[in-house]
């Protein structure tokens, strides 16, 4: 295979810092000592770093997105799962359909998601209620877990399985004993990348969420539209670490390749 020449890996290169100074930026300015958004020339502070977890407000929003991404992405991963394994391994009249069906989030702006949410939580009642905010956010991060049990599916060798049946194991017992744990980085995978764009998620969340339930990215934005000093750069800055750690941990687990590009070796 022909290796990139110098043009070309200069060019990679200047796309990638573009990518990345805008976070590299902000990241900066958080350990910044002043009243406003300026770059530490001088000295570098963890001031407002102690002033997010000294704001009552900010902790009880992280806490609410924490538990809201925990919660929709384990229920994504239980729909993801078993409709992963129809998808893959049955024929059936709609199959298609099915597989529309749950990666459509994928196709629908955010934004209309929000407005179609809110009419619908306000028609049954659960404007404002968590577990409808639960429901909401795992719509939208379900194909992202689909996705990946489907690549860890494909080309699944079913031989062990069929050996289990033909010794009298039950259907329970092989998907448990066999079949999980052969998929299981694929789940994990999907799993990760489910409460990283659930922890993320404000557009739609924007519409959804009550003064009781208000997530981080939600009250970063309301807070954004009031203030302009260096805080919102340090939750920022939070944000991206958490977000690094956890693309990390899937790198780990499962690969960012395979979740890219679709690569199942």
């Amino acid at each position: 295979m022909r290796k990139n020449g110098p043009i070309a890996l200069a060019f990679n290169a200047l796309v990638i810092v573009f990518m990345l100074a805008p976070l590299l930026v902000v990241c900066i300015v958080a350990f910044t000592p002043e009243n406003t958004l300026t770059l530490p020339t001088t000295e570098f502070s963890l001031r407002w770093f102690r002033a997010v977890f000294e704001h009552p407000d900010f902790m009880q929003s992280f806490w609410n997105s924490l538990w809201l991404a925990l919660a929709s992405s384990t229920l994504a991963t239980l729909l993801a799962v078993p409709a992963g394994m129809a998808i893959t391994r049955y024929s059936f009249a709609g199959r298609g359909f099915l597989n529309g069906l749950f990666l459509s989030p994928l196709i629908i702006p955010h934004l209309v998601l929000g407005v179609a949410l809110l009419r619908l939580f306000s028609v049954v009642g659960g404007g404002g209620s968590f577990g409808w905010l639960i429901l909401a956010h795992a719509l939208i991060i379900t194909p992202y877990t689909l996705r990946l049990v489907v690549a860890a599916l494909v080309g699944f060798d079913r031989s062990a399985e069929q050996a289990a049946l033909s010794l009298g194991a039950s259907q329970a017992t092989v998907f448990l004993r066999i079949t999980l744990p052969m998929i299981l980085p694929g789940v994990t995978g999907g799993w990760l990348l489910a409460f990283i764009n659930s922890f993320d998620e404000v557009t739609m969340s924007i519409f959804v969420t009550a003064p009781s339930t208000v997530t981080l990215p939600v009250r970063m934005y309301m807070y954004a539209t009031e203030s302009i000093d260096p805080l919102m750069a340090a939750v920022s800055a939070l944000m991206v670490a958490v977000t690094a750690c956890a693309m990390l941990l899937l790198d780990r687990v499962y690969g960012l390749d395979r979740v890219l590009v679709g690569r199942n070796t």
